[in-house]
């Protein structure tokens, strides 16, 4: 029999490149379009509420620019699941062992589905991931009603929440649950 081959999901170039290109972009059009139709344009004031509000836009566009540049370049796994367990990097890189591991499925949120991990609970705690359901760009998210476990976004990874789903399959066909 074959060797099991490690699965590994890492930020994928092109969403995060064009994540950061339609932020920059966006920053850029509406100072071209400002530019051109000064008449229009916000007062450069605290006071004015529209400068606020624009000003607050390009702050958050920025942000994301950032964010999909250095995902971009960053080509370390974020997930890795192995014959060791599963590791969940995300800024964390913290391990759980298949004996940690109570159960793993996967659930739709609206249309994309989303790999959730049932962890011991002294598994959880040891491991303490720092969850907050107010980080919108994090792909990690604890779920509501299970306090041990974890929820996987796929969103801008190489490699879907169900490709992730089978590589659990391969290492451990009895923790999958549907």
């Amino acid at each position: 029999m074959a060797a099991q081959k490690p699965v590994e999901a890492r930020y994928g170039m092109v969403h995060h490149i064009g994540m950061a290109l339609v932020s920059v972009g966006m920053i850029a059009s509406a100072i071209v379009h400002f530019a051109t139709n000064s008449n229009n344009a916000p007062t450069l004031s605290l006071n004015d509420p529209r400068f606020v509000v624009f000003a607050l836009l390009a702050m958050a566009m920025g942000y994301y620019a950032f964010l999909g540049i250095n995902r971009f370049r960053n080509r370390q796994p974020q997930i890795v699941i192995d014959h060791d367990g599963i590791l969940l990097g995300f800024g964390r890189n913290r391990r759980f062992a298949w004996d940690d591991i109570q159960w793993v499925r996967l659930r739709r949120l609206a249309m994309r589905p989303q790999l959730q991990v049932g962890v011991a609970p002294q598994a959880f705690l040891a491991v303490d991931l720092q969850l907050s359901p107010w980080h919108l760009d994090d792909s990690l998210r604890p779920i509501r009603g299970v306090p041990s476990a974890v929820l996987v976004r796929d969103n801008g990874l190489d490699v879907t929440a169900a490709a992730m789903l089978d590589a659990v399959r391969t290492f451990r066909p009895n923790l999958v649950k549907s």
